[in-house]
């Protein structure tokens, strides 16, 4: 198939996209998304954009043999993170894989927290859901009809527009061979000129609606002016959304693991071994990498006025940079995500300096 037939097909399943989200506003019912049981989630897989998250996760089974399904809130990134018209085909893929093979029952089990509480709709409505799927399988098998068969959707070729939740390869190729993303590139710079003194700067939120709004611009190839909107944040939240729908986290999953052993280096030494994992990072990838670290290492040395210290934003930026291959970090993983991050900022000149790669740019 030709480029301009994906380009065509890309813009149709769009258009699709819209009109369905349209149809699930006015429904106005949300529900979760399910992990897929002992299979390593591809970037390839149609509904990867949710299911990484690993929210809700096939725990195992019962005394009963029954299957349970957990629901962690702790693990909910920010709204504008989530496309809830995506949740509900997710939702309905996953359980008729359950209903499919013939699962007697599956437990949803939700722990709120101050932080992040979900609407009790959504998991009685999955519940519901769940049931009424249910229901109609045993209907089938007893008129000896087969129950439905699961239709999954092909990955959808993106935009050749597409800014957001695309690799860094595409946006290179589609971008005449720049190495830093131009999402990155217009809201570092903004930020720059405009934002280094902001008190709470990327730790406040911003509009939803908005960043959706601004996400679509971007992604259809149109302007986006950021003076229009009268809010610093929403640049901020839109570079750290730019980051977390990356397919593959600007660390790398290869060095996840490396990461997490910061903590088993001795403090003398943990510098050293930041610049290691780094100095391994791929070409493009150690480019981008020291371009959003020199930014936010300026951000740091204006921490007098906009109170965000390299330890705050690590706190922020964190889970931004690097996540597990399967699922989401866990809770025990934050603190060394967190500390390997805080050091890439406090030691940004050190970490970076005997690494250069010809047409790199700072901020």
């Amino acid at each position: 198939m030709s480029e301009i037939d994906f380009e065509k097909l890309a813009e149709i399943e769009l258009q699709k996209d819209e009109a369905e989200h349209a149809i699930m506003e006015e429904r106005k019912t949300s529900f979760t998304p399910t992990a897929d049981e002992d299979t390593e989630l591809s970037i390839n897989h149609p509904y990867y954009d949710v299911a990484r998250h690993g929210i809700v996760q096939l725990a195992g089974d019962d005394n009963s043999g029954r299957k349970v399904i957990t629901f962690s809130c702790c693990l909910m990134p920010p709204s504008h993170q989530l496309n809830h018209s995506r949740l509900l085909e997710y939702l309905k893929y996953t359980l008729d894989q359950y209903v499919e093979n013939d699962y007697t029952l599956v437990y949803f089990h939700y722990g709120l927290n101050s932080r992040n509480k979900p609407s009790l709709n959504w998991l009685q409505s999955a519940y519901k859901e769940f049931d009424r799927k249910y229901d109609e399988n045993l209907q089938c098998k007893q008129k000896g009809r087969p129950p439905p068969s699961v239709k999954i959707p092909p990955p959808r070729p993106p935009l050749p527009t597409q800014q957001f939740a695309v690799s860094l390869q595409y946006l290179k190729d589609k971008n005449k061979g720049q190495l830093i993303p131009p999402v990155m590139k217009q809201t570092v710079c903004y930020l720059k000129s405009k934002g280094l003194q902001v008190e709470g700067l990327f730790r406040r939120s911003a509009s939803i609606q908005t960043i959706k709004e601004v996400q679509k611009l971007y992604n259809q190839g149109k302007p986006v002016n950021f003076d229009d909107y009268g809010d610093i944040h929403i640049p901020a939240v839109i570079l750290k959304t730019f980051l977390r729908e990356l397919p593959q986290p600007l660390l790398t999953f290869e060095s996840y693991d490396q990461i997490l052993g910061i903590t088993s280096v001795e403090s003398s030494l943990r510098v050293m071994h930041c610049k290691q994992v780094i100095q391994g990072l791929p070409e493009h990838n150690f480019v981008v990498l020291k371009y959003l670290i020199c930014f936010l290492h300026m951000v740091s040395q204006e921490s007098i006025y906009n109170k965000m210290t390299g330890s705050n934003l690590a706190c922020v930026f964190g889970l931004n940079l690097i996540w597990p291959p399967k699922g989401a970090s866990s809770l025990s993983a934050l603190m060394p995500l967190n500390l390997f991050t805080e050091l890439l900022i406090d030691f940004y000149s050190k970490i970076f300096s005997s690494r250069t790669v010809p047409g790199e740019i700072l901020p």
